[in-house]
């Protein structure tokens, strides 16, 4: 049974900064993607980035120069640092790790990007 712990999602002010973590546990194989996707109300859940245990990443183009991802491996836990945050972030973000065809979800974390 694999679970993923999400912490780190709140109010901030546009231009403010947010970290997100999440830790995965349970049984997990080693070589796996670890991402972070958004959804906005009204909206299909889509990417923002993503990253391989073998440290490639990628991002969405709306993120890209703001927000950067990283992981530790022997923590199983991937990080999602978030800058110059815009109102159109605003969203609940679901950490994701995905094993093969497999994916696996956190429970979510409310962003909110307001003055």
């Amino acid at each position: 049974q694999v679970q993923l712990v999400e912490s780190g999602g709140g109010l901030v002010q546009p231009g403010g900064s947010l970290r997100l973590s999440c830790a995965a546990s349970g049984s997990i194989f080693s070589i796996n993607i670890m991402g972070w996707y958004r959804q906005a109300p009204g909206k299909q859940r889509e990417l923002v980035a993503r990253i391989t245990s073998g440290g490639s990443t990628n991002y969405a183009d709306s993120v890209k120069g703001r927000f950067t991802i990283s992981r530790d491996n022997a923590k199983n836990t991937v990080s999602l640092q978030m800058n110059s945050l815009k109102p159109e972030d605003t969203a609940v973000y679901y950490c994701n790790l995905r094993v093969v065809t497999t994916n696996y979800w956190g429970q979510g974390t409310q962003v909110t990007v307001s003055s």
